[in-house]
């Protein structure tokens, strides 16, 4: 059983910064990939960033250049820095242990945690 719990969320301008965490239970985590998706109002959730056991890293275009993506394995956490933030990263983010397929396109695992919310206005 994997446990996945998500903090750092909050209220910030256009333009200022959050770092997301995400602390994972269980004994998956240092072997498995890493996920961020979000979810706004009224839209499908996304994948925003992955991460692969050995550290390597994916991101969505609208995030390239802005977030990045990182893990701890000895603290079983993965985070996202999140940069220069705009109105539309206004969204539910959430942590998902998941994979790749072989071409290392990321796809969700069961396991997902409560999500925290991110608001980006003025």
């Amino acid at each position: 059983q994997v446990q996945l719990v998500e903090s750092g969320g909050g209220l910030v301008q256009p333009g200022g910064s959050l770092r997301l965490s995400c602390a994972a239970s269980g004994s998956l985590f240092s072997i498995n990939a890493m996920g961020w998706y979000r979810q706004a109002p009224g839209k499908q959730r996304e994948l925003v960033a992955h991460i692969s056991s050995g550290g390597g890293t994916g991101y969505v275009d609208s995030a390239k250049g802005r977030f990045t993506i990182s893990r701890d394995n000895a603290k079983n956490t993965v985070y996202l820095q999140m940069n220069s933030l705009k109105p539309e990263d206004t969204a539910v983010y959430y942590c998902n242990l998941g994979g790749y397929y072989r071409n290392y396109v990321f796809f969700p695992g069961e396991y997902w945690g409560q999500g925290t919310q991110v608001t980006v206005s003025s």
